[in-house]
């Protein structure tokens, strides 16, 4: 089959497709070429939601501030009900970061507040969705920082109306927020909690790279959201001034990496779509944990573009709810 007659979309239904190109369009025209974001233009398409302490679809939700300085804050999520229809108290936590390149959205943006609150209703869980500072204005470790001080914040601190169970903790993300669990799980392993424990990450198609070209990024070079310009627009925002993509922030276990053999990570999925072309890096990810001695599984989803999980009408996200209530339940069952 030559190049061209590759397979770079799935079959999706018009309306996906048609939000899938307004995304893109969005993004391409609001990042600039030397490297910054043009934050004005991009408010007119970031549809910004409200904390509503009346719950909709059974979830209430608060917005909390751990540093006003650098404002970084938290939107709560508590389902109000459990599966079960019981009252819910003593859920487990997720803490949850946000896609978007490290450059844009925020847990107030309305795709990731309506996920997020179909988190909390389905896997009858807290979910705490870290509001972290957004490159290129503040760039790698910032948004790893927030990712820990939150943690520290929800260990140290009494939240008026938190339920969670700060004993079975989880870290999830997606994309650049998948990238954000493995590196604030590395910097927790190195602090002393007084009641917080992690127990899982949950890594939903995490944003990695490195100065090679792998096959899939070769093979999918007009796939759904990202390629590798884009990608290679979003690296150079988000890593140090000077760095190239083998900086071990986005290559964790390339040529720069460093040895995370000794450290205690909590056993980890990592979700990889068919249709991503970052899905090589992602397998190599969870072939590096488990080089490394860690419990690590990996969930291949053949038709999953990168972002499927936006779009809760695609099979593929039943799929995904499943696997993570499946991964949560096996690690509080321990």
């Amino acid at each position: 089959m030559a190049q061209n007659d590759v397979p770079q979309w799935p079959d999706l239904p018009f309306t996906v497709k048609l939000s899938i190109l307004a995304f893109s369009f969005v993004f391409d025209i609001t990042r600039n070429r030397n490297g910054t974001a043009n934050r004005f233009l991009m408010s007119f398409f970031d549809i910004r939601t409200c904390p509503s302490k009346k719950p909709k679809n059974g979830v209430k939700t608060t917005d909390i501030t751990v540093d006003k300085a650098r404002n970084l804050w938290f939107r709560l999520y508590t389902p109000t009900k459990t599966g079960d229809g019981t009252a819910a108290s003593g859920l487990p936590v997720i803490f949850y970061f946000h896609g978007g390149g490290f450059a844009f959205l925020a847990p107030s943006s309305l795709p990731y507040d309506k996920f997020c609150r179909r988190l909390a209703s389905e896997l009858s869980a807290i979910i705490i969705s870290v509001n972290y500072r957004l490159a290129p204005e503040h760039r790698c470790p910032s948004q790893y920082e927030d990712g820990l001080d939150t943690l520290k914040f929800i260990d140290t601190t009494k939240i008026k109306g938190f339920s969670g169970n700060l004993k079975q903790c989880f870290i999830a993300g997606d994309s650049a927020g998948g990238n954000l669990v493995h590196h604030v799980a590395v910097k927790a392993s190195e602090h002393e909690f007084s009641n917080l424990k992690l127990i899982g990450n949950i890594l939903i198609q995490p944003f990695f790279g490195g100065e090679e070209r792998t096959e899939s990024e070769l093979r999918l070079t007009r796939a759904p959201l990202v390629n590798m310009e884009r990608a290679d627009w979003m690296w150079k925002a988000f890593l140090p001034e000077g760095s190239n993509r083998d900086h071990p922030a986005a290559n964790v276990f390339g040529p720069n990496s460093v040895d995370i053999s000794g450290v205690k990570l909590p056993a980890t999925i990592i979700f990889v779509g068919g249709f991503d072309p970052l899905q090589d890096w992602q397998k190599r990810y969870y072939k590096g944990l488990k080089k490394s001695g860690k419990e690590a599984s990996l969930v291949e989803l053949a038709n999953a573009f990168h972002s499927f999980y936006n779009y809760p009408q695609l099979p593929e996200f039943s799929s995904l709810m499943k696997e993570m209530k499946n991964f949560m339940q096996k690690q509080l069952d321990k």
